[in-house]
Protein backbone atom coordinates (compact mmCIF):
# COMPACT_ATOMS: atom_id res chain seq x y z
CA UNK A 1 0.00 0.00 0.00
CA UNK A 2 0.98 3.60 -0.47
CA UNK A 3 1.21 5.95 2.49
CA UNK A 4 -2.40 6.09 3.68
CA UNK A 5 -1.60 8.48 6.51
CA UNK A 6 -1.74 11.51 4.21
CA UNK A 7 -4.74 13.70 5.11
CA UNK A 8 -6.07 13.77 1.55
CA UNK A 9 -4.77 12.35 -1.74
CA UNK A 10 -3.47 14.52 -4.56
CA UNK A 11 -5.46 12.46 -7.05
CA UNK A 12 -5.08 15.13 -9.74
CA UNK A 13 -1.46 14.01 -10.17
CA UNK A 14 -2.78 10.80 -11.73
CA UNK A 15 -3.40 11.94 -15.30
CA UNK A 16 -5.27 8.77 -16.31
CA UNK A 17 -7.65 9.06 -13.34
CA UNK A 18 -8.42 12.71 -14.11
CA UNK A 19 -8.94 11.82 -17.75
CA UNK A 20 -11.51 9.16 -16.85
CA UNK A 21 -13.42 11.48 -14.53
CA UNK A 22 -13.36 14.42 -16.95
CA UNK A 23 -14.48 12.23 -19.87
CA UNK A 24 -17.33 10.74 -17.84
CA UNK A 25 -18.55 14.16 -16.67
CA UNK A 26 -18.53 15.50 -20.22
CA UNK A 27 -20.15 12.41 -21.76
CA UNK A 28 -22.95 12.52 -19.18
CA UNK A 29 -23.58 16.21 -19.80
CA UNK A 30 -23.62 15.71 -23.56
CA UNK A 31 -26.06 12.80 -23.18
CA UNK A 32 -28.38 15.05 -21.15
CA UNK A 33 -28.23 17.69 -23.87
CA UNK A 34 -28.89 15.14 -26.63
CA UNK A 35 -31.63 12.69 -25.56
CA UNK A 36 -31.83 9.82 -27.99
CA UNK A 37 -28.40 10.47 -29.51
CA UNK A 38 -25.28 8.60 -28.50
CA UNK A 39 -21.74 9.95 -28.17
CA UNK A 40 -18.66 7.88 -29.05
CA UNK A 41 -18.05 5.09 -26.57
CA UNK A 42 -15.71 5.75 -23.69
CA UNK A 43 -12.79 5.89 -23.21
CA UNK A 44 -12.38 8.72 -25.70
CA UNK A 45 -9.19 8.79 -27.82
CA UNK A 46 -6.30 11.22 -27.42
CA UNK A 47 -6.75 14.46 -29.30
CA UNK A 48 -10.56 14.25 -29.34
CA UNK A 49 -11.95 17.58 -30.52
CA UNK A 50 -15.45 18.27 -29.19
CA UNK A 51 -16.48 20.36 -32.19
CA UNK A 52 -14.85 18.34 -34.96
CA UNK A 53 -15.42 14.84 -33.56
CA UNK A 54 -18.58 15.24 -31.45
CA UNK A 55 -20.29 18.05 -33.34
CA UNK A 56 -20.71 20.07 -30.13
CA UNK A 57 -22.15 23.54 -30.60
CA UNK A 58 -21.51 26.59 -28.43
CA UNK A 59 -24.38 25.87 -26.02
CA UNK A 60 -23.29 22.28 -25.57
CA UNK A 61 -19.71 23.36 -24.95
CA UNK A 62 -20.90 25.83 -22.34
CA UNK A 63 -22.92 23.12 -20.63
CA UNK A 64 -19.98 20.71 -20.69
CA UNK A 65 -17.63 23.32 -19.27
CA UNK A 66 -20.10 24.27 -16.55
CA UNK A 67 -20.66 20.61 -15.62
CA UNK A 68 -16.91 20.07 -15.30
CA UNK A 69 -16.44 23.20 -13.21
CA UNK A 70 -19.32 22.13 -10.97
CA UNK A 71 -18.07 18.57 -10.49
CA UNK A 72 -14.45 19.49 -9.77
CA UNK A 73 -15.17 22.82 -8.08
CA UNK A 74 -13.13 24.78 -10.62
CA UNK A 75 -13.17 28.56 -10.78
CA UNK A 76 -15.59 29.99 -13.32
CA UNK A 77 -12.76 31.93 -14.99
CA UNK A 78 -11.17 28.59 -15.91
CA UNK A 79 -14.28 27.64 -17.88
CA UNK A 80 -14.38 30.87 -19.84
CA UNK A 81 -10.69 31.51 -20.37
CA UNK A 82 -9.26 28.04 -20.89
CA UNK A 83 -11.91 25.45 -21.57
CA UNK A 84 -14.13 27.18 -24.11
CA UNK A 85 -11.13 28.60 -25.98
CA UNK A 86 -9.68 25.10 -26.60
CA UNK A 87 -12.49 22.51 -26.91
CA UNK A 88 -10.14 19.52 -26.97
CA UNK A 89 -10.20 16.69 -24.43
CA UNK A 90 -6.46 16.83 -23.71
CA UNK A 91 -6.67 20.57 -23.01
CA UNK A 92 -9.64 20.15 -20.67
CA UNK A 93 -7.87 17.38 -18.75
CA UNK A 94 -4.82 19.59 -18.33
CA UNK A 95 -6.99 22.50 -17.22
CA UNK A 96 -8.79 20.29 -14.71
CA UNK A 97 -5.52 19.05 -13.22
CA UNK A 98 -4.18 22.59 -12.92
CA UNK A 99 -7.42 23.86 -11.42
CA UNK A 100 -7.59 21.04 -8.85
CA UNK A 101 -3.99 21.59 -7.79
CA UNK A 102 -4.52 25.35 -7.48
CA UNK A 103 -7.72 24.89 -5.47
CA UNK A 104 -6.00 22.49 -3.09
CA UNK A 105 -3.08 24.85 -2.61
CA UNK A 106 -5.33 27.82 -1.98
CA UNK A 107 -8.07 26.28 0.16
CA UNK A 108 -6.36 23.24 1.62
CA UNK A 109 -9.73 21.43 1.75
CA UNK A 110 -10.74 20.37 -1.78
CA UNK A 111 -14.18 18.97 -2.47
CA UNK A 112 -16.11 17.34 -5.31
CA UNK A 113 -19.73 17.55 -6.40
CA UNK A 114 -21.59 14.49 -7.62
CA UNK A 115 -24.91 14.68 -9.42
CA UNK A 116 -27.89 12.49 -8.82
CA UNK A 117 -31.60 12.91 -9.51
CA UNK A 118 -33.80 14.54 -6.89
CA UNK A 119 -37.23 13.31 -5.89
CA UNK A 120 -38.75 15.46 -8.62
CA UNK A 121 -36.42 13.98 -11.24
CA UNK A 122 -34.35 17.16 -11.55
CA UNK A 123 -30.58 16.95 -10.98
CA UNK A 124 -29.45 17.05 -7.39
CA UNK A 125 -25.94 18.16 -6.42
CA UNK A 126 -24.15 16.39 -3.57
CA UNK A 127 -20.86 17.95 -2.48
CA UNK A 128 -18.34 15.97 -0.44
CA UNK A 129 -15.05 17.09 1.05
CA UNK A 130 -12.19 15.03 -0.33
CA UNK A 131 -11.09 14.31 3.25
CA UNK A 132 -14.39 12.48 3.92
CA UNK A 133 -14.11 10.45 0.72
CA UNK A 134 -10.57 9.55 1.72
CA UNK A 135 -11.79 8.50 5.17
CA UNK A 136 -14.12 6.00 3.52
CA UNK A 137 -11.46 4.85 1.07
CA UNK A 138 -9.11 3.87 3.89
CA UNK A 139 -11.84 1.67 5.38
CA UNK A 140 -12.60 0.10 2.00
CA UNK A 141 -8.91 -0.66 1.54
CA UNK A 142 -8.90 -2.57 4.85
CA UNK A 143 -11.77 -4.68 3.55
CA UNK A 144 -10.02 -5.36 0.24
CA UNK A 145 -6.32 -5.94 0.96
CA UNK A 146 -3.95 -7.28 -1.66
CA UNK A 147 -5.75 -5.99 -4.75
CA UNK A 148 -3.25 -5.45 -7.54
CA UNK A 149 -5.59 -4.52 -10.38
CA UNK A 150 -9.03 -2.91 -10.49
CA UNK A 151 -11.22 -3.93 -13.42
CA UNK A 152 -13.93 -1.29 -13.67
CA UNK A 153 -17.24 -1.27 -15.54
CA UNK A 154 -18.61 1.82 -13.75
CA UNK A 155 -18.19 5.56 -14.53
CA UNK A 156 -15.65 7.52 -12.51
CA UNK A 157 -17.76 10.64 -12.03
CA UNK A 158 -20.34 8.88 -9.85
CA UNK A 159 -19.40 8.62 -6.19
CA UNK A 160 -19.15 4.81 -6.24
CA UNK A 161 -16.85 4.86 -9.25
CA UNK A 162 -14.77 7.71 -7.85
CA UNK A 163 -14.16 5.93 -4.56
CA UNK A 164 -13.28 2.57 -6.09
CA UNK A 165 -11.50 3.55 -9.31
CA UNK A 166 -9.83 6.86 -8.42
CA UNK A 167 -9.11 6.91 -4.68
CA UNK A 168 -8.87 3.22 -3.76
CA UNK A 169 -6.08 2.54 -6.29
CA UNK A 170 -3.98 5.21 -4.58
CA UNK A 171 -4.16 3.33 -1.29
CA UNK A 172 -3.66 -0.12 -2.76
CA UNK A 173 -1.12 0.98 -5.40
CA UNK A 174 -3.31 -0.85 -7.92
CA UNK A 175 -3.57 -0.53 -11.69
CA UNK A 176 -6.97 0.50 -13.08
CA UNK A 177 -8.42 -0.99 -16.26
CA UNK A 178 -11.51 0.67 -17.69
CA UNK A 179 -13.39 -2.24 -19.27
CA UNK A 180 -16.83 -0.75 -19.80
CA UNK A 181 -16.68 -1.48 -23.52
CA UNK A 182 -15.69 -5.11 -22.95
CA UNK A 183 -18.30 -7.86 -22.89
CA UNK A 184 -18.63 -9.64 -19.53
CA UNK A 185 -17.06 -12.82 -20.91
CA UNK A 186 -14.02 -10.83 -22.06
CA UNK A 187 -13.54 -9.27 -18.64
CA UNK A 188 -14.07 -12.55 -16.82
CA UNK A 189 -11.54 -14.24 -19.07
CA UNK A 190 -8.96 -11.53 -18.29
CA UNK A 191 -9.41 -11.67 -14.48
CA UNK A 192 -6.50 -13.06 -12.49
CA UNK A 193 -5.53 -13.50 -8.82
CA UNK A 194 -5.36 -10.18 -6.98
CA UNK A 195 -8.01 -8.51 -9.17
CA UNK A 196 -10.99 -6.49 -7.96
CA UNK A 197 -13.97 -6.23 -10.33
CA UNK A 198 -15.97 -3.05 -9.68
CA UNK A 199 -19.49 -3.40 -11.06
CA UNK A 200 -23.21 -3.02 -10.32
CA UNK A 201 -25.94 -5.68 -9.98
CA UNK A 202 -27.06 -5.40 -13.60
CA UNK A 203 -23.55 -6.26 -14.80
CA UNK A 204 -23.14 -9.08 -12.27
CA UNK A 205 -26.43 -10.52 -13.47
CA UNK A 206 -25.17 -10.64 -17.04
CA UNK A 207 -21.88 -12.15 -15.90
CA UNK A 208 -23.65 -14.85 -13.89
CA UNK A 209 -25.60 -15.95 -16.97
CA UNK A 210 -22.29 -17.06 -18.47
CA UNK A 211 -21.78 -19.64 -15.71
CA UNK A 212 -18.32 -18.33 -14.70
CA UNK A 213 -15.81 -20.08 -12.48
CA UNK A 214 -13.64 -17.52 -10.69
CA UNK A 215 -10.03 -18.30 -10.06
CA UNK A 216 -8.42 -17.94 -6.62
CA UNK A 217 -8.16 -14.52 -4.94
CA UNK A 218 -10.56 -12.65 -7.23
CA UNK A 219 -12.84 -10.18 -5.48
CA UNK A 220 -15.74 -8.06 -6.67
CA UNK A 221 -17.81 -5.15 -5.41
CA UNK A 222 -21.43 -4.29 -6.03
CA UNK A 223 -23.23 -1.07 -5.24
CA UNK A 224 -25.72 1.51 -6.65
CA UNK A 225 -28.61 -0.95 -6.15
CA UNK A 226 -29.46 -3.98 -4.02
CA UNK A 227 -27.76 -7.15 -5.20
CA UNK A 228 -30.39 -9.93 -5.05
CA UNK A 229 -29.45 -12.67 -2.61
CA UNK A 230 -29.79 -15.47 -5.20
CA UNK A 231 -27.38 -13.62 -7.49
CA UNK A 232 -24.85 -13.04 -4.69
CA UNK A 233 -25.10 -16.71 -3.68
CA UNK A 234 -24.55 -17.83 -7.28
CA UNK A 235 -21.46 -15.64 -7.61
CA UNK A 236 -20.11 -16.89 -4.27
CA UNK A 237 -20.59 -20.50 -5.31
CA UNK A 238 -18.65 -19.68 -8.48
CA UNK A 239 -15.68 -18.65 -6.33
CA UNK A 240 -16.08 -14.86 -6.14
CA UNK A 241 -15.61 -12.92 -2.93
CA UNK A 242 -18.27 -10.21 -3.32
CA UNK A 243 -18.27 -7.08 -1.17
CA UNK A 244 -21.64 -5.30 -1.25
CA UNK A 245 -21.62 -1.61 -0.29
CA UNK A 246 -24.75 0.34 0.58
CA UNK A 247 -24.76 4.12 0.27
CA UNK A 248 -25.93 7.02 -1.85
CA UNK A 249 -24.62 10.13 -3.54
CA UNK A 250 -25.84 12.09 -0.51
CA UNK A 251 -24.06 10.04 2.17
CA UNK A 252 -21.38 8.10 0.27
CA UNK A 253 -20.89 4.58 1.68
CA UNK A 254 -22.80 3.68 4.84
CA UNK A 255 -22.41 -0.06 5.33
CA UNK A 256 -21.09 -3.29 3.85
CA UNK A 257 -21.56 -7.05 3.84
CA UNK A 258 -19.96 -10.08 2.19
CA UNK A 259 -22.50 -12.81 2.90
CA UNK A 260 -25.73 -12.93 0.90
CA UNK A 261 -28.73 -12.44 3.13
CA UNK A 262 -26.66 -11.15 6.04
CA UNK A 263 -27.28 -7.72 7.56
CA UNK A 264 -25.08 -4.83 6.52
CA UNK A 265 -22.52 -3.50 9.00
CA UNK A 266 -22.01 0.24 9.49
CA UNK A 267 -18.63 1.60 8.47
CA UNK A 268 -16.75 2.47 11.71
CA UNK A 269 -17.29 6.24 11.62
CA UNK A 270 -21.10 6.01 11.36
CA UNK A 271 -23.39 5.77 14.41
CA UNK A 272 -27.12 5.94 15.10
CA UNK A 273 -28.04 9.30 16.68
CA UNK A 274 -31.44 8.14 17.89
CA UNK A 275 -33.30 10.10 15.21
CA UNK A 276 -35.27 8.09 12.60
CA UNK A 277 -33.87 8.09 9.06
CA UNK A 278 -30.67 9.81 10.10
CA UNK A 279 -27.04 8.83 10.79
CA UNK A 280 -24.20 10.64 12.56
CA UNK A 281 -20.69 10.65 11.11
CA UNK A 282 -17.49 11.13 13.08
CA UNK A 283 -15.32 13.36 10.91
CA UNK A 284 -11.56 13.00 10.46
CA UNK A 285 -10.99 16.09 12.65
CA UNK A 286 -13.05 14.59 15.49
CA UNK A 287 -16.20 16.59 14.83
CA UNK A 288 -19.62 15.14 14.08
CA UNK A 289 -22.07 15.72 11.25
CA UNK A 290 -25.57 14.37 10.73
CA UNK A 291 -26.92 13.08 7.44
CA UNK A 292 -30.48 12.26 6.36
CA UNK A 293 -30.70 8.73 4.98
CA UNK A 294 -31.91 7.94 1.49
CA UNK A 295 -32.93 4.39 2.44
CA UNK A 296 -35.14 3.08 5.23
CA UNK A 297 -33.10 0.82 7.51
CA UNK A 298 -34.37 -1.94 9.76
CA UNK A 299 -31.93 -2.27 12.66
CA UNK A 300 -30.89 -5.58 14.21
CA UNK A 301 -28.60 -3.93 16.75
CA UNK A 302 -26.55 -0.74 17.10
CA UNK A 303 -24.39 -1.48 14.05
CA UNK A 304 -26.18 -4.05 11.89
CA UNK A 305 -29.14 -3.30 9.64
CA UNK A 306 -31.11 -4.36 6.59
CA UNK A 307 -32.25 -1.92 3.87
CA UNK A 308 -36.03 -1.62 3.55
CA UNK A 309 -36.47 0.51 0.42
CA UNK A 310 -35.71 4.03 -0.75
CA UNK A 311 -37.22 6.90 1.20
CA UNK A 312 -37.43 9.04 -1.94
CA UNK A 313 -39.02 6.20 -3.98
CA UNK A 314 -36.12 6.01 -6.41
CA UNK A 315 -35.41 2.73 -8.17
CA UNK A 316 -32.24 1.54 -9.86
CA UNK A 317 -31.93 0.88 -13.59
CA UNK A 318 -28.48 -0.05 -14.87
CA UNK A 319 -26.87 1.37 -11.75
CA UNK A 320 -28.62 4.75 -12.09
CA UNK A 321 -31.26 6.26 -9.79
CA UNK A 322 -34.50 6.91 -11.68
CA UNK A 323 -37.88 8.10 -10.47
CA UNK A 324 -40.95 6.34 -11.92
CA UNK A 325 -43.22 9.23 -10.90
CA UNK A 326 -41.16 11.64 -13.01
CA UNK A 327 -41.25 9.32 -16.03
CA UNK A 328 -45.04 9.00 -15.65
CA UNK A 329 -45.27 12.79 -15.58
CA UNK A 330 -43.36 13.00 -18.88
CA UNK A 331 -45.74 10.48 -20.45
CA UNK A 332 -48.79 12.47 -19.27
CA UNK A 333 -47.45 15.51 -21.11
CA UNK A 334 -48.14 13.79 -24.44
CA UNK A 335 -51.40 15.14 -25.92
CA UNK A 336 -52.71 11.63 -26.62
CA UNK A 337 -52.21 10.37 -23.04
CA UNK A 338 -54.87 10.80 -20.36
CA UNK A 339 -52.96 9.07 -17.57
CA UNK A 340 -49.92 6.88 -16.98
CA UNK A 341 -48.26 4.76 -14.31
CA UNK A 342 -44.62 3.67 -14.29
CA UNK A 343 -42.83 1.13 -12.13
CA UNK A 344 -39.83 -1.19 -12.14
CA UNK A 345 -40.34 -4.52 -13.87
CA UNK A 346 -40.73 -7.63 -11.75
CA UNK A 347 -37.60 -9.83 -11.65
CA UNK A 348 -39.15 -12.26 -14.15
CA UNK A 349 -39.86 -9.42 -16.58
CA UNK A 350 -36.50 -7.67 -16.65
CA UNK A 351 -34.58 -4.87 -14.97
CA UNK A 352 -36.01 -1.82 -16.77
CA UNK A 353 -39.00 0.44 -16.26
CA UNK A 354 -42.42 -0.44 -17.64
CA UNK A 355 -45.35 1.92 -18.23
CA UNK A 356 -49.13 1.54 -18.31
CA UNK A 357 -50.81 4.19 -20.45
CA UNK A 358 -54.43 5.30 -20.62
CA UNK A 359 -55.01 6.88 -24.06
CA UNK A 360 -56.89 10.16 -24.18
CA UNK A 361 -59.37 8.63 -26.66
CA UNK A 362 -60.34 5.10 -27.62
CA UNK A 363 -58.00 3.58 -30.22
CA UNK A 364 -58.16 0.54 -32.48
CA UNK A 365 -55.28 -1.90 -32.97
CA UNK A 366 -53.61 0.08 -35.77
CA UNK A 367 -53.92 3.35 -33.86
CA UNK A 368 -52.52 1.66 -30.77
CA UNK A 369 -49.41 0.58 -32.66
CA UNK A 370 -48.93 4.14 -33.90
CA UNK A 371 -49.41 5.52 -30.38
CA UNK A 372 -46.85 3.06 -29.00
CA UNK A 373 -44.29 4.20 -31.57
CA UNK A 374 -45.07 7.87 -30.90
CA UNK A 375 -44.62 7.44 -27.15
CA UNK A 376 -41.32 5.63 -27.57
CA UNK A 377 -40.09 8.55 -29.69
CA UNK A 378 -41.48 11.01 -27.11
CA UNK A 379 -39.54 9.32 -24.32
CA UNK A 380 -36.35 9.09 -26.38
CA UNK A 381 -36.45 12.85 -26.92
CA UNK A 382 -37.05 13.75 -23.26
CA UNK A 383 -35.50 11.04 -21.08
CA UNK A 384 -32.07 9.52 -20.71
CA UNK A 385 -31.73 5.81 -21.48
CA UNK A 386 -32.25 4.38 -17.95
CA UNK A 387 -35.48 6.42 -17.57
CA UNK A 388 -37.11 5.20 -20.79
CA UNK A 389 -39.76 2.49 -20.30
CA UNK A 390 -38.78 -0.69 -22.09
CA UNK A 391 -42.38 -1.96 -22.21
CA UNK A 392 -45.67 -0.10 -22.75
CA UNK A 393 -49.07 -1.52 -21.84
CA UNK A 394 -52.41 0.15 -22.54
CA UNK A 395 -55.89 0.16 -21.02
CA UNK A 396 -58.90 2.36 -20.35
CA UNK A 397 -57.96 2.82 -16.67
CA UNK A 398 -54.87 2.40 -14.51
CA UNK A 399 -54.55 -0.93 -12.68
CA UNK A 400 -55.92 -0.73 -9.14
CA UNK A 401 -56.32 -3.09 -6.22
CA UNK A 402 -59.76 -3.62 -4.66
CA UNK A 403 -58.74 -1.07 -2.03
CA UNK A 404 -58.10 1.50 -4.73
CA UNK A 405 -54.32 1.44 -4.33
CA UNK A 406 -52.16 1.21 -7.48
CA UNK A 407 -51.63 -2.36 -8.66
CA UNK A 408 -49.00 -4.10 -10.76
CA UNK A 409 -49.78 -5.31 -14.29
CA UNK A 410 -48.60 -7.94 -16.73
CA UNK A 411 -46.50 -6.51 -19.54
CA UNK A 412 -48.46 -6.00 -22.79
CA UNK A 413 -51.84 -6.42 -21.07
CA UNK A 414 -54.62 -4.33 -22.68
Amino acid sequence: MKNSAAPTPDWWNDASAVRRVVSDVLAAELAQARPGRSAPALPWPDGLDFVRDLGADSLELLGMGTALAEALRLERVDVDARLLARPVLDEWVAAARAGLAAAAAAAGAPALTFRTSGSSGSPKRCTHALALLWQETLELARLLPGRKRILSVVPGHHIYGFLFTVLLPRVLDAEVLDLRTAAPDTLLGAARPGDLIVAHPGWWEQAARLGPRFGPDIAGTSSTAPCPDPLALELGEAGLRLLQVLGSSETAGVGWREEAGAPFVLLPYWTRPGVPDELARTLPDGGTARYPLQDRLEWEDARRFRPAGRIDCAVQVGGVNVFPSYVAEVLRMHPRVADAAVRLMRPDEGRRLKAFVVPAASVDEAELAALRAALLDWCAERLVAPERPAALSFGDRLPRQASGKPADWIIDSV
